[in-house]
């Protein structure tokens, strides 16, 4: 079962992400990151490519995988995915040629998902999966359901996600979501789950009531034996 390691602010756990990644990363130089975007693993990714460009030989041979895009917004809107990893980590140390993600506007979604899944079998699996904790339980866009999806693939937007605040007040709208599936995430060899400020306190507190349901995607990591979750104090309510 996950047990919470429980920081002070923000800023201490999003320290402690980037330790446990940087020990990752020399055990196994070209580690496979799989990242969310939103607020609670931001800050991570700015230390991880402060930590990157002091010690180069650390990154040169990472590769990241983004986890899931807001279809139909274009790859450059202020609220894509691609724009907030691109901006974090993807340019400030030169990732390009180590990066792939979702197309935010293919001409077949669904062709678009099944490049990305080909690509993971060919080249996982995933080393490293950064979560965040939607407030539905949602990791990526796996969104609360009576059967979730177990690979990449097209999903319908629940109305959490659509007022998420990566979109909320947004001109353009996403239309659906590409995200990678529930297995995908499930076979990576470590996850780790970043959640964080006081909008999460009870989205944390189903998370760890000890039940495991598609009605809150993420009790299904209760099922991985590598997943490591740190939080902050705010989104616990205290030192737990």
């Amino acid at each position: 079962m996950l047990k919470p390691e429980v920081y002070p602010d923000h800023e201490t756990m999003s320290q402690a992400a980037v330790d446990h990644i940087v020990r990752q990363l020399k055990a196994r130089p070209d580690a496979l990151l799989c990242l969310a975007t939103g607020q609670s693993p931001m800050r991570t990714y700015a230390l991880l490519a402060a930590r990157g460009q002091a010690e180069p030989r650390l990154v040169e041979r990472m590769r990241i995988l983004k986890l899931d895009e807001w279809g139909g917004l274009a790859l450059d809107d202020p609220a894509s995915s691609e724009t907030w990893l691109r901006q974090a980590l993807v340019t400030p140390l030169a990732l390009e040629s180590r990066y792939i993600g979702f197309d935010s506007r293919p001409a077949d979604a669904e062709a678009e998902c099944a490049r990305v899944r080909r690509w993971l079998e060919q080249n996982g699996p995933i080393d490293i999966c950064i979560l965040g904790l939607g407030l539905n339980g949602h990791l990526g866009f796996n969104e609360p359901a009576p059967a979730l999806i177990p690979h990449a693939h097209v999903a319908k937007l629940s109305e959490a996600s659509l007022k998420h605040s990566m979109v909320a007040g947004q001109r353009s709208q996403p239309t659906c979501g590409l995200t990678l599936g529930m297995a995908d995430l499930l076979q990576a060899r470590q996850v780790l789950l970043l959640v964080s400020g006081s909008s999460k306190r009870e989205p944390m507190r189903r998370l760890l009531n000890g039940n495991i349901t598609t009605d809150f995607p993420a009790t299904l990591l209760h099922l991985h034996d590598n997943t490591h979750l740190l939080c902050d104090e705010a989104a616990t309510g205290g030192r737990g």
